[in-house]
């Protein structure tokens, strides 16, 4: 059974094939942790994994009771202000002033499969036998709320997932103050914490550090989960590598502010915990109203960092992507922004897009420019309009003239965006996030529409299903560039302006919802900035995401490797671009940007019209070759193997393998070219032992064993095309054995 209770001891024991997870009904009726890690065999009790007892300097719970203190004990949800003085999960500010509660375990509930969550993106069931939730209800008789505990274990993706629900029974109003949506406490701090961190254009750089006293945490206060930090943590043994060793991962499906953080005690206890930024943020429940917290996904691996990342990565492949284009091979696409920016016409347009076709390009997406009088970005953003003297028969037109070239055609929007110089603006300057009579921030000239307000959701959805309705398009852009500032709503009475950043993002999501529903042939790639809002909650609705407007090879190394810890490659958006690098200026063969790029949904970012013959034909190799693997690359188990982020970092090599490890494709990519060298190797991971394979280009066979042992050697054969800066190679093993 995934989820045993044993009544006599009142302990609860979640399994999957590999993971336990065991709390317990404490004797003051509320939840302590007992154990999370490696599979345990099941027992009757687990009473003899609880820590407690007396220590100096420590306040206890009940009058003649030294031995029973929460300052000592490992909690499931822990509380504010109960003689337990590490950070809360949880607090509520209630009529009194006072923020002390005292939540019971009230019942519980075992049932197959798994509920929705209201409004809110989260990991589902096809089938109700895949999963098995516990609901556990607890409850403050002082002020009548509620606490819903939901876990829900996938047995085979060997995952826990977590959220939280609060529900106001009470004849009073409450103030959530912090709602995060799940804590663990562990035996000890003998731990690194790995986070993802960047900026514009070097998002999701791994940053490792051990844990200390005291509070160590990442946050994002800028409306989106941000491209600064990721809504992820990782605790690590301090030998765990990508080959071995334990590690814990949670990963929170949410794309707003949020909080992840690990506190380390004064007896070396870490509490882990995630959820919602508790910084500028409040949630007033009335009676009868109910809050529901971002789901986490809870990852424990015994066999490094690459077996934590492809547990993510398998189950937001298959059970959080959704719809048509989750399991779907993605279309070889060409956008224009680089080639043209805004100056572009239609001629120019489908020059762009036969010559594309030629080369065995399958879909044109036409970008930022299109609308309004779009010719910088000072205009137009919210007039979803098309510009005529720019495309004269309208995307209608412009969509079926692309599509009788025998391609599909794709559409740029920033949907949550406006410009002052705009028909919208102008009609309604109140529907913008701002604060009245303060100054108004601006960023790349625009404004965050107020997405909290139903009538601003609802008027950007009829212009984007108008358009969507009257073209042939099949694909979509979903684009956002600006982080929030002075943060507020018109909409909004002053005790709910703490609600704004939230409403928001279920604002964002409803919008998706609708559009996805509404339109469920067309492929969705959310951007934002790039890679700004890269997030779990939004591959719920866009099964891949422009990881970086930085298109160099180089730096990609680093932004895919790094996006790996988590996210599938087939979530990762990699194009070929033109060079010098128009982010860093790097000059890089065509070749290295199309290695690095296959290990993700691969498409160009140039003006293929200014290519050479040479180049076109190199081109038309390289999307036979991403045809011919796509569905390896977008399907298979993805290994990371030397890290562009170690200590000399001169060499980054990954792999793919099928699941039936019958191929395999490896890609090595070195940065600078040494002279005289030694012969190098790598050890493949995730081939067959017993079976024998060949590789394109080698003469002779190698059996798994070999390879996984021994390695692949770096002979001369491929010396000689690693003769330059910046070069690459790409080596694909097929199997030989029946």
């Amino acid at each position: 059974m995934p989820i045993i209770f044993n009544d006599t001891t009142k302990e609860f024991h979640l399994q999957t094939n590999k993971v336990s997870y065991i709390f317990t009904v404490l004797q003051n009726n509320q939840l302590g942790h007992l154990y999370y890690g490696k599979k345990l065999r099941h027992r009757e009790s687990f009473a003899h994994l609880f820590q407690g007892g007396h220590r100096a300097n420590t306040n206890y719970v009940y009058e003649g009771n030294n031995a029973f203190s929460l300052d000592l004990i490992k909690q499931e949800y822990p509380a504010y202000g109960t003689t337990d003085y590490r950070e809360p999960a949880y607090q509520i500010l209630q009529e009194n002033g006072s923020r002390t509660t005292n939540f019971e375990y009230k019942e519980h509930e075992i049932y197959q499969g798994k509920k929705l969550l209201d409004g809110l993106p989260a990991t589902y069931v096809e089938d109700e036998n895949e999963a098995t939730t516990l609901e556990i209800t607890l409850y403050d008789n002082q002020i009548g709320v509620e606490i819903r505990l939901s876990y829900t274990v996938f047995e085979d993706f060997n995952t826990i997932t977590r959220s939280t629900e609060f529900i106001n029974y009470g004849k009073e109003k409450v103030n959530l103050t912090r709602a995060l949506s799940a804590s663990v406490d562990f035996f000890d701090s003998d731990f690194e914490m790995i986070q993802l961190s960047g900026s514009w254009a070097r998002e999701r750089h791994i940053k490792t550090r051990k844990l200390v006293p005291g509070v160590q945490s990442i946050t994002s206060t800028r409306g989106t989960s941000s491209a600064q930090q990721n809504p992820f943590i990782a605790l690590k043994r301090p030998d765990t590598n990508e080959q071995q060793g334990e590690v814990f991962g949670v990963s929170l499906v949410y794309s707003g502010n949020f909080l992840a953080q690990v506190e380390v005690d004064h007896y070396d206890v870490s509490r882990l915990m995630i959820g919602i930024n508790p910084f500028d943020f409040n949630w007033l429940l009335e009676t009868g109203e109910s809050f529901q917290t971002p789901e986490v996904v809870m990852v424990y691996s015994d066999e490094g960092l690459n077996g934590m990342s492809q547990t993510f990565h398998r189950l937001f492949q298959n059970r959080l992507a959704r719809g048509k284009w989750r399991d779907q091979e993605r279309p070889v696409l060409i956008n224009n922004w680089e080639a043209t920016y805004f100056d572009f016409n239609e001629e120019k347009v489908v020059e762009i897009a036969k010559e594309s076709k030629d080369l065995g390009v399958e879909l044109f997406v036409l970008d930022d420019g299109w609308f309004g009088k779009r010719d910088d970005d000072t205009t137009s953003l919210g007039d979803w309009f098309v510009d005529k003297d720019k495309l004269p028969n309208g995307i209608t037109g412009l969509a079926k003239k692309i599509n009788a070239l025998g391609l599909e055609f794709g559409l740029w929007f920033e949907p949550e965006m406006v410009s002052k110089l705009s028909k919208l603006y102008q009609s309604h300057p109140d529907w913008i996030i701002h604060v009245p009579n303060r100054n108004i921030s601006h960023g790349r000239n625009q404004y965050v529409l107020d997405f909290s307000r139903v009538e601003v959701v609802d008027y950007i959805y009829e212009l984007m299903a108008e358009i969507l309705n009257a073209a042939p398009i099949h694909y979509v852009k979903w684009d956002m560039n600006r982080y929030m500032t002075e943060i507020g709503s018109l909409d909004l009475p002053a005790n709910r302006q703490r609600e704004v950043a939230h409403r928001y993002i279920l604002g964002v999501y409803h919008l998706y919802e609708r559009l996805t529903t509404m339109f469920p042939n067309v492929l969705f790639e959310s951007c934002a900035s790039g890679g700004c809002r890269f997030d779990p909650g939004l591959l719920y609705y866009a099964p891949q995401t422009w990881t970086s407007d930085d298109t160099d090879a180089v730096e990609r190394l680093k932004i895919q490797y790094g996006t790996s810890m988590v996210y599938p490659i087939s979530s990762m958006g990699a194009h070929v671009s033109a060079v010098p690098n128009h982010q860093v200026g790097r000059v890089t063969s065509l070749d290295t940007r199309a290695n690095v790029a296959y290990f993700g949904v691969f498409g160009y970012e140039l003006d293929v019209t200014k290519m050479d013959q040479q180049e076109k034909d190199e081109v038309k190799k390289q999307i036979a070759f991403y045809k011919e693997n796509r569905s390896l690359i977008q399907k298979g188990k993805f290994y990371r193997i030397d890290s562009p982020f170690a200590k000399d970092g001169n060499v980054t090599s990954w792999m793919v393998v099928s699941d039936d490890q019958r191929e395999a494709l490896v890609g090595y990519y070195q940065l600078l070219s040494l002279p005289n060298t030694g012969f190098g190797r790598i050890r493949l991971e995730g081939l067959h032992p017993d079976y024998e394979y060949s590789m394109e280009g080698v003469d002779g066979t190698f059996f798994g064993d070999e390879l996984l042992s021994a390695g692949l050697l770096i002979d001369q054969h491929h010396l000689n095309k690693l003769t330059d800066d910046f070069s690459s190679l790409i080596i694909k093993l097929t199997s030989l054995t029946l």
